[in-house]
């Protein structure tokens, strides 16, 4: 979704550089104070930025003056949240822009607010959603990484249709033309980077589960007990320490024999 150099309208490539500004500002020292704190997660940052620099570098011809390719945004900010990828974000643009002639200098701002901006906000809030409502930890990744992928192309529409409105329909007829070219391209794109994601995060857990942990990825423990409990619906069954309290609350029971136990979960019915 990189629009080429010299692209946009001056005043539209000002525009969203201005708007791209303060959140790179707030990732920098968000990026700064994880460094500073947890300097261990150097490797995996560079690995976040390294994954989304070569998937966004392979791209597909698409609609003029742009293109169609992955953007990997999704993983960074799964694991170290959308702050920090637009940082992240902003520096593989630059690179590809000086680099590989991939985007531009001049429409830098646009290309930094769709990919590295929206696209994360959007992939780790569907992600979020998911986990909250007892989604599986891959489906989720999965999740996150096609919608981070797709809204980053939708955005990218709506700056191509604004910039260049249909001369009859205005900016609802160019939008709908330059959405219907990119989805041709950008759906499957978005399903492959979904997989590939999946597939990473799936060697991520195997190789860097401490890390995982400490990032949130992962709950254990008392994490993993809290989570479970706020899906609970209150069914009146208890296990652990929790029915062990129930008991001590209700000694009379075991005299009156007129309680039963159930033996296999810890918990107890009195009956009255």
């Amino acid at each position: 979704m990189h629009i080429a150099e010299g692209f946009l309208p001056p005043v539209h490539a000002v525009a969203w550089g201005a708007a791209a500004a303060p959140f790179v500002v707030h990732g920098a020292r968000s990026l700064v104070r994880e460094v500073r704190e947890h300097p261990e997660s150097t490797l995996l940052l560079g690995a976040s930025g390294a994954f989304t620099f070569v998937l966004s570098a392979l791209k597909l011809p698409s609609v003029t003056g742009s293109c169609s390719h992955p953007t990997g945004t999704g993983l960074g900010a799964i694991l170290f949240r959308p702050p920090i990828m637009a940082v992240l974000g902003t520096i593989t643009l630059l690179f590809q822009a000086l680099l590989l002639a991939h985007g531009g200098l001049t429409t830098l701002g646009a290309n930094v607010f769709s990919m590295a901006i929206v696209g994360p906000w959007a992939g780790y809030g569907v992600y979020r959603l998911a986990r909250r409502y007892g989604a599986p930890l891959m489906a989720a990744v999965f999740c996150g990484a096609f919608v981070a992928d797709l809204s980053t192309y939708c955005v990218t529409s709506v700056q191509l249709a604004f910039a260049f409105p249909d001369p009859g329909s205005g900016f609802p007829g160019a939008l709908g033309k330059f959405g219907s070219i990119f989805a041709v391209t950008q759906i499957p794109l978005a399903v492959s980077e979904g997989l590939l994601t999946v597939l990473v995060m799936r060697l991520l857990v195997q190789s860097s589960k401490g890390e995982l942990t400490r990032l949130g990825v992962l709950l254990t423990g008392k994490r993993a007990a809290s989570a479970t409990a706020a899906t609970e619906t209150g069914t009146g069954t208890g296990t652990g320490e929790g029915s062990d309290a129930r008991t001590k609350l209700e000694p009379e029971s075991e005299t009156t024999g007129t309680a039963g136990t159930t033996g296999t979960t810890g918990t107890g019915t009195v009956a009255r």
